[in-house]
């Protein structure tokens, strides 16, 4: 029988290719919040590619800017940073009227801004529970609505896709507020597809499982815990997801190609759900007095 670990991997080189063809999404203008950096830029980036004009959005003004100068340079389209607190609905619904101003009206939102923090749950103190339903959920709802109520009144068929996780349907420990965010963004998705399929508003869900961004398993999992957690033995394909790939799902359910999908949650993660739930239950490894330090990592990131 074949070692698995001799095994040559082929699919990861295709897996960095686009899917979809040049013009898919031409003439559509997609907002996607948290879009500055991650994977909501890697997104963003190919969305560009595809055609569409762009709104990246988040709180911090510098980078979006840096993002949208960086995202125009490699694909010659057009974006809009725009700064927003999704937590607040006044501010989203400023950003909704800046991006109707600036490309005439709006197709998609990308619910992808989000928060998270991997702690044992006792040692979290109340405000940093709310920090992530605000972020995550109330955040997703405030741009849901936003979105809707725009696109009913001016009768514009109307697509969100909400960035959601595998665990917002296994639960998992040490991610607990990010679970139940996540999770009540699952609802949200399955009940506004039902709700407001009527006005051609379709909503949809994608739960990605590890898509690694520079830099964030080492701000919260510092020293080589990152190292010794690695993702790759959770996942039956043996190995993580390349960002292409999660952007070529995007772009396909944001785009008219999934025209007759509506309140599907689509999870793409090499299987590492159904090989064990929760993606951070196994950090029960981790001593006590490590947990300190990665409290004030995270605190300091």
């Amino acid at each position: 029988m074949t070692d698995p670990t001799t095994i040559k991997d082929t699919t990861a080189p295709e897996a960095a290719k686009g899917m979809l063809r040049d013009d898919a999404l031409k003439g559509k203008t997609i907002i996607v919040t948290g879009g500055g950096t991650g994977l909501g830029k890697a997104m963003g980036t190919y969305f560009l590619r595809l055609g569409a004009n762009l709104i990246i959005t988040s709180r911090k003004l510098d980078v979006l800017k840096q993002t949208a100068a960086e995202m125009e340079a490699e694909t010659g389209g057009k974006v809009l940073p725009v700064a927003c607190d999704v937590r607040k609905y006044e501010e989203v619904e400023k950003m909704l009227q800046q991006s109707i101003e600036a490309f005439g009206r709006v197709d998609v939102l990308l619910n992808n801004a989000a928060g998270n923090f991997i702690s044992p749950t006792e040692r979290l103190s109340a405000n940093a529970f709310s920090a992530i339903i605000d972020i995550v959920l109330k955040g997703s709802a405030n741009c849901s609505l936003a979105l809707g109520k725009y696109w009913i009144s001016e009768k514009i068929p109307g697509n969100i896709l909400n960035i959601i996780t595998t665990y917002a349907f296994t639960g998992s420990a040490y991610v607990v507020p990010s679970a139940c965010a996540k999770g009540g963004v699952l609802a949200l998705t399955r009940s506004l597809a039902v709700e407001w399929g009527r006005h051609r508003i379709r909503t949809n869900a994608i739960a990605p499982g590890p898509f690694p961004t520079k830099g964030a398993w080492e701000r919260l999992l510092p020293g080589n815990m990152a190292q010794k957690f690695d993702f790759k033995n959770r996942v039956p394909l043996k190995r993580v997801g390349e960002h292409q790939e999660l952007a070529n799902l995007a772009a396909f359910l944001v785009s008219d190609f999934s025209g007759y999908i509506n309140g599907e949650v689509i999870t793409i993660d090499g299987g590492e759900w159904l090989q064990g739930a929760g993606q951070f239950s196994a950090l029960e490894m981790i001593p006590p007095e490590m947990w300190d330090s990665i409290e004030k990592s995270t605190r300091s990131a």
